[in-house]
């Protein structure tokens, strides 16, 4: 088995502008886009050495046969530099905030925020 490849999740989204724009926001930057030109059906982003693909809810009927079901479909966890002006900022931006900044017992401050779809990311700060 090869064990130098990289792997990264492909989240299958209701709107994938909407959401490249809620990843953005949160430190990605683009790198792929598919199609090149007009409305995008995935797009590869990439955050230091974390990568996401953000592909259309209709690609795994369309591809697979499989129907995805409703939020959520996944939990996000993203280290930040700042958790609360970093929460503040998506407040701002009208995004759900689900669960303000605080301090863990484990040594990190941490909130939730709720992506396009509904999907909890967790963004945190070690102390």
């Amino acid at each position: 088995m090869t064990t130098q490849r990289k792997a990264f999740p492909v989240l299958y989204v209701g709107s994938v502008r909407r959401s490249v724009e809620f990843y953005v926001l949160l430190g990605y930057e683009l790198r792929y886009q598919f199609p090149l030109e007009g409305e995008p059906h995935y797009v590869g982003l990439e955050r230091g050495e974390s990568s996401l693909g953000i592909a259309d809810s209709s690609w795994p009927e369309a591809q697979l046969g499989i129907t995805v079901g409703t939020a959520p479909r996944f939990e996000l966890f993203v280290y930040v530099d700042e958790v609360d002006s970093d929460v503040e900022t998506f407040r701002a931006a009208g995004y759900t905030v689900l669960q303000p900044p605080a301090t863990m017992p484990w040594g990190e401050r941490q909130a939730y925020i709720a992506d396009p779809d509904g999907n909890p990311v967790a963004l945190a700060t070690p102390i």
